[in-house]
């Protein structure tokens, strides 16, 4: 394990700087602006801030701001944020938490849960309710490499997950909190070493697999057929992605133009926007994560858990007994709870949150860090110092 600082060279800037400069945009397709894709208008928009607006290096200055780490882990580079929980006189030791990004993320999205978690008294919140908060680059994201011939699933991440709080940051038992992805490590964290992990909390609860389907009631087929229909006409990225990944990665590698194009599109349509991307997101957010997959060429190998997760290579979840806090985002508002409860036999707290879309964490970072105090208080007793 070694400190880590990001410094992109001056000659990636300039070669970006080029890129952009011969720029071609697509004309509109009939209809609504974004109804067939990203609107060019704004891509323009975008890329012109890009050019004459956007400071990289205030960004990276902020991103390294959080303690980063390299960490070898089974041969594999492991990039982190590990920020230790501030202590208060008297108060308890933090509860370690690992925090896992999903898809177009980068770790930078999960940075703003960091200082309400390891500092709660600095904002507003109980000086009990101190973390100790680890978040990962996904394999294949960022800085973190690609896990080589092994796959990028669920159940793989989790072991490295586990390896890297246990073995190398010396923690005996961690909570985890996930989102999209995130959420899908986390499970198989708590699948695979119950005896570690003191809690799993998620912004998208598991559905049940086939398995488990077989005798759904009516209200949670009802929920089942209205989300399906929400994703018409919106899967061609993820089929594109786990079944032909070089040949998209390859174009968005060679232009910053589309590959800002193919991740604005994701934030703007999951995100709790009503189509206003920058009620959001800033243009210097937006162009922070872009500039993360640009810089570290990572658009192609992050769509490895896509391309190794596709058709029968998805194992079951199994039935998780740790116990599980659930934050229901606007995607999900009106889950029934008896839906989960076919993956989670102790579900120990449940929220319905009144505002925040898929990428709930940087949306609305108070109310998750909220939810994830309260979750959290009553296992404390359960945490494990680092060794």
């Amino acid at each position: 394990m070694k400190p880590f600082t990001i410094d992109v060279p001056d000659s990636v800037l300039d070669d970006l700087r080029a890129r952009l400069a011969r720029t071609r945009l697509p004309v509109r397709s009939p209809g609504t602006r974004w109804s067939a894709g990203t609107d060019p208008d704004y891509l323009r928009e975008l890329l012109d801030y890009w050019v004459a607006g956007f400071d990289w290096r205030a960004r990276e200055g902020w991103l390294n701001s959080f303690p980063q780490y390299l960490a070898d882990v089974d041969g594999q580079t492991v990039h982190f944020v590990h920020v230790p929980g501030v202590r208060t006189a008297g108060g308890p030791a933090p509860l370690p938490l690992v925090v896992t990004h999903g898809w177009p993320y980068s770790f930078a999205e999960m940075l703003p849960l960091v200082p309400l978690l390891t500092d709660p008294v600095a904002h507003g919140g109980d000086p009990g309710d101190v973390f100790d908060v680890v978040v990962p680059s996904l394999p294949g994201f960022g800085f973190s490499t690609p896990s080589g011939n092994g796959p990028v699933t669920g159940p793989a991440v989790a072991e490295t997950w586990a390896r890297l709080m246990s073995e190398v940051l010396g923690y005996r038992r961690f909570g985890t909190y996930g989102e999209d992805i995130g959420s899908s490590v986390s499970h198989w964290l708590a699948a695979g070493h119950p005896d570690k992990v003191v809690g799993i909390h998620v912004a998208q609860a598991a559905y049940p697999p086939v398995e488990r389907s077989g005798d759904l009631t009516a209200a949670e087929q009802e929920f089942l057929a209205s989300s399906a229909t929400k994703w018409d006409n919106a899967t061609a990225y993820a089929e594109l992605q786990s079944t032909r990944p070089d040949t998209l990665a390859a174009a968005l590698l060679d232009s910053p133009s589309g590959l800002a194009a193919w991740l604005a599109e994701k934030f703007r349509e999951w995100s709790d926007c009503d189509g206003d991307l920058e009620r959001r997101f800033s243009k210097d957010e937006l162009l922070t994560t872009i500039m993360l997959y640009w810089a570290t060429g990572t658009i192609g190998s992050s769509f490895r858990p896509y391309f190794d997760q596709r058709g029968d290579r998805r194992l079951p979840l199994p039935v998780l007994t740790v116990p599980a806090g659930i934050t229901v985002g606007v995607g999900d508002l009106g889950m029934p709870r008896s839906l989960a409860d076919r993956t989670y036999t102790d579900i120990r707290y449940w929220h319905d949150l009144p505002a925040g879309g898929h990428f709930v964490a940087n949306e609305e970072p108070e109310l998750v860090a909220a939810d994830i105090r309260a979750f959290f208080r009553p296992l404390r007793d359960q945490r494990g110092e680092p060794s």
